[in-house]
C-alpha cells in the first residue's frame, strides 16, 4: 500500500526540485509520517503526480537509498528503511510502553493481555467466533448498502436495543431517542462535557476517582472540586458544604471506582435533591453496569431520577471488547434537542458494522447470557486472587473487577508497577487516582478478569517480591 504523505514543491525556490523531494520524504520520515516499511509511490507515479520530469524524482529517490533512508528492489518496490526515526529538536522522544508507564492517563492503553491488567475483559471466555459471524455479516451488509452518511446518533437498532437493556438490567425507562452511541466512554464523556458547557463553574468529583473523567472536567474549563468518599461512596454533604452551586458532579454510582462502595440510598437521594436545587447535572459513569460481583447489581441512578439531570453512560468496553470503542450515553428527554444538536456537528459514533452486529448480538440474547457467565467466571476469580493473598499475608479487598492491595503509606506503588510490567503482569498504582499528595494512600490495583486462576500463584509471588523490594 503507498503511503499518504504530503510533498509541496515551490518552482520559484533557489533549490532544486529533486532536492525539495528529497528533503521533503527525509523530512517525512524524521517526522514518522512515512515509518518504517512504509511503500512510496513509484518514482514514475510520483513524478506524474508532482508534475516533474522522471529523472528528478528517481534522483531524489537515488540519494535517499545511498543515504539508507529508502531500500528499493524490483520485488517489493521502493519502502523506507526499517530504521528507529531520530525525533526531531525539540519534540521530544515518541511515545513508548516505558512513557506510558509513567503516565497513569495511558494505564489502561497499556498492550496485553497482561496479568491484572484493568479495564479489559477476559478474552478466554468470549464467544469469539459468534461474534466474529455478526461483524462479518454486518460488514458485508455495509459494503453492498448503497453509499450514505451514517446517522451521528447512532444506529437506531443498536439505540433500540440499548434502551431495551438498560430498561431490564438497570432500571431506567427511556426511549431509543435518548441513546447515543459514541466512541467508547471517552467519546460519550466529551460529548456530555461539551453539551452542559459551563467554562468557570466547579465540577464534584470523586477523590480517590477515575483519573481521565478529572482530567476531562478541567480540560472542559470546569474547576474540580475533589470530594472524599467513604463506605457510602461519593460524601454528597462535602459537596454541598465545600461546593453548593457546582453545575455537574461526576459519579460512579454503581460501584465506586477505584474503592468499590455502592452509592447508598441516602445519599442518592441527597444528590438528586441538589442537582435539582442547583439546577446542576449529574453525570454517571456506569463502567460496571451489570458486573457487580457481591450483589444484585445496584440499580443505576437515572432510574431514580424524576427531574431530568442525570447524564447516565455505559460502554461495551468491560464486557465485550474495548477495541470496539463502543460507547452510549442516556440523556434527559430535555437534552435530547441539545446532544442531536452537538452530536450532528461534533460526533464520534464508531462505523454502522460494529453497531449492527453488536445489536444482533443483544437481540438474540448472547449479550445477557454472557454477562452471566462472566459474573460467575469474575466471582470465582476475585476469590482465588482474594485467597492467594491471603495466604501470603497480603491486606486486600475486593472493589468490582479488582482486588486492591494495601500498601504502607509512601510505598511506591507507581515504581512497583512499572517493574511488574517487566515480568508480564500490569497491576495499576493507587496514588495517582487522589487529587492530591495530602490525601494519597498506596496501593496495587489488580484486575480480576485477566488474573486467570493457573497463573495467579506465580504471579501473586512475584508481586510479592517486588513489593518487599521497592514497598
Amino acid at each position: 500500500m503507498t503511503a499518504p504523505f504530503d510533498l509541496q514543491l515551490d518552482r520559484r525556490s533557489a533549490t532544486s526540485l529533486s532536492e525539495q523531494i528529497r528533503l521533503g520524504i527525509a523530512g517525512a520520515i524524521e517526522k514518522q509520517v512515512l515509518v518504517p516499511g512504509a511503500r512510496l509511490p513509484s518514482w514514475v507515479d510520483l513524478a506524474t503526480q508532482l508534475g516533474v520530469a522522471r529523472g528528478t524524482v528517481k534522483a531524489a529517490y537515488e540519494r535517499l537509498v545511498d543515504a539508507q533512508l529508502l531500500v528499493s528492489s524490483r520485488a517489493d518496490g521502493t519502502r523506507v528503511a526499517d530504521h528507529t526515526a531520530r525525533a526531531r529538536p525539540g519534540t521530544g522522544p515518541a511515545r513508548s510502553i516505558a512513557s506510558d508507564l509513567q503516565s497513569a492517563l495511558y494505564q489502561h492503553f497499556l498492550p496485553g493481555p497482561a496479568v491484572f491488567q484493568m479495564g479489559v475483559p477476559a478474552s478466554d471466555c468470549f464467544p469469539d467466533t459468534l461474534f466474529a459471524r455478526l461483524r462479518s455479516r454486518a460488514v458485508r451488509e455495509e459494503i453492498e448498502a448503497p453509499a450514505s452518511y451514517p446517522d451521528p446518533r447512532g444506529e437506531h437498532v443498536l439505540r433500540r436495543e440499548i434502551a431495551a437493556h438498560l430498561a431490564l438490567a438497570r432500571g431506567i425507562e427511556c426511549q431509543p431517542s435518548q441513546i447515543f452511541i459514541a466512541a467508547g466512554f471517552t467519546g460519550a464523556l466529551g460529548v456530555a462535557l461539551r453539551v452542559i458547557q459551563a467554562p468557570g463553574r466547579t465540577a464534584w468529583v470523586e477523590n480517590p476517582g477515575f483519573l481521565p473523567s478529572r482530567t476531562a472536567a478541567a480540560l472542559s474549563q470546569f474547576t474540580t472540586v475533589p470530594v472524599p468518599v467513604d463506605e457510602e461512596g461519593m460524601d454528597i454533604g462535602y459537596g454541598e458544604r465545600h461546593a453548593p452551586d457546582a453545575a455537574l458532579a461526576l459519579v460512579t454510582a454503581g460501584q465506586q471506582a477505584p474503592l468499590g462502595p455502592t452509592l447508598s440510598l441516602a445519599r442518592r437521594v441527597q444528590l438528586l435533591d441538589w442537582a435539582d436545587r442547583a439546577d446542576a447535572w449529574i453525570i454517571e459513569d456506569d463502567y460496571l453496569g451489570e458486573l457487580q460481583l457481591k450483589r444484585r447489581a445496584a440499580p443505576a441512578l437515572a432510574s431514580q431520577d424524576r427531574a431530568g439531570r442525570v447524564i447516565h453512560i455505559g460502554s461495551f468496553s468491560k464486557t465485550i471488547s474495548p477495541t470496539l470503542r463502543l460507547g452510549f450515553v442516556m440523556v434527559p428527554p430535555g437534552l435530547v434537542a441539545r446532544f442531536e444538536e452537538v452530536v450532528a456537528c461534533l460526533g464520534s459514533a464508531p462505523g454502522p458494522a460494529v453497531q449492527a452486529a453488536t445489536a444482533e448480538f443483544m437481540r438474540d440474547g448472547h449479550y445477557l447470557r454472557h454477562l452471566r457467565r462472566m459474573k460467575r467466571v469474575y466471582t470465582q476469580r476475585s476469590q482465588t486472587l482474594l485467597d492467594a493473598l491471603a495466604a501470603r499475608q497480603f491486606h486486600a479487598y475486593a472493589a468490582g473487577l479488582a482486588v486492591i492491595v494495601q500498601l504502607p503509606d509512601g510505598a511506591d506503588d507507581k515504581r512497583i508497577a512499572r517493574e511488574a510490567y517487566a515480568y508480564g503482569l500490569a497491576p495499576a498504582p493507587l496514588s495517582p487516582m487522589y487529587c492530591s499528595p495530602a490525601t494519597q494512600r498506596s496501593g496495587m490495583l489488580l484486575g480480576v478478569a485477566t488474573a486467570i486462576e493457573r497463573q495467579v500463584p506465580n504471579a501473586c509471588d512475584r508481586l510479592q517480591q517486588l513489593i518487599r523490594k521497592f514497598g
